[in-house]
Parts: C-alpha cells; structure tokens; sequence
C-alpha cells in the first residue's frame, strides 16, 4: 500500500462528480483508493494486475499536480508514459523568487509553458511548487532540462532553441516527438 498526499482544492477532481472519476481509476489501475477528504491522504492498494497497480500512485500525483484525470489516466494507456515532478520551491530562496521562478516558467499568458508543451508532445503543469510533467522518456528530459535551463537564469530564446533542437534530433533519429493524447 502507498500513500500520497492530494491539496485539498484536488480532492474534489480525484473522486470526480459522485466518485465517477474515484471509481475509472480503481478499475483502470486495479488499485483501491481510500481517500481522506479532510486531510487529503490518499492510501493506494494493488488488488489486480501489479503492473497496472504501479500506475496508481502516479495517476493520483499527477490529477493532484493539476492534470486532468483522463490525461492522468493516459499513463495507462502506454508503458513508455511516465510522470515526473520538478520541485521549484528547492531552486528559490523565499515565497517571492518561487513566484518569480512560476512566472518564468508559464511565461506571459502561459506561452513558455504552451511551448513546452508544443515543443516536446508532453503533457505539463505548473502547480504549487511544482512543474509536473507527463509524457515519454525522451519528452520528459527535454521539459526538465528547459525548467532546469530557465530556474538557473537562462533566457527564454535559449531554452525554445534547445527544445527546438531536441525535437529536430529526434525526428532525424526517427524518433519524433508525438504529442500526448490524453
């Protein structure tokens, strides 16, 4: 059994309109959830496939991070999918720079993220502290190397060259970046 904890503005999202939402995930990972609405704890059980079990943690974290559930409950539907999180709150000093460093990564009218997005075929949120991100291997190296790039003070115009580099490296290796389809 694992634990994950949900901010209680997510709650309502992970049980969905009467448990609709609660109940796809159970049948979808064949886990168990036992969700705590006052404190926010989830407790997750593998009771079928272990494999599809494995999932069940992270479709929780991520509708907690802020994606829908049916782009959460797209890591089911291929192997290669993964969810990764990047803590901004560990790369800023106070509450100010977190926002400064939030501002920096969904960019004006949330262009930076969109790009991101459009740039790697990955799924990404920026939620809390955090950036969460859902996509293949390859996808999610490229969203946490542009963060990294742009936490550390890199211009805008770096970061969208190496994305853009990184997506044409991988379509010449014919491995071209596909846009997730939650």
């Amino acid at each position: 059994m694992q634990h994950v904890k949900v901010p209680d503005d997510r709650i309502g999202v992970l049980i969905g309109q009467g448990g609709e939402t609660m109940r796809e995930i159970e049948a979808r990972a064949e886990v168990r959830l036992d969700i705590d609405s006052e404190s926010g704890n989830v407790a997750i059980e593998k009771v079928g496939d272990p494999v599809k079990g494995l999932k069940g943690p992270d479709i929780v974290k991520a509708i907690g991070r802020g994606f829908a559930p049916a782009e959460a409950l797209g890591l089911l539907d291929d192997d290669m999918m993964i969810f990764e999180i990047v803590d901004i709150g560990a790369a800023t000093r106070n509450k100010r720079d977190l926002r400064r460093q939030k501002g920096r990564l969904i960019g004006e009218g949330g262009r930076t993220r969109e790009l991101m997005e459009e740039l790697t075929g990955a799924s990404v949120t920026i939620y809390g502290s955090t950036l969460a991100t859902i996509g293949g291997p390859k996808q999610v190296e490229a969203v946490r190397e542009a963060a990294e790039m742009i936490l550390d003070g890199a211009p805008h115009g770096a970061v969208y060259s190496m994305l853009e580099e990184r997506r044409q490296e991988l379509k010449h290796k014919g491995m071209e970046y596909h846009p997730f389809q939650g």
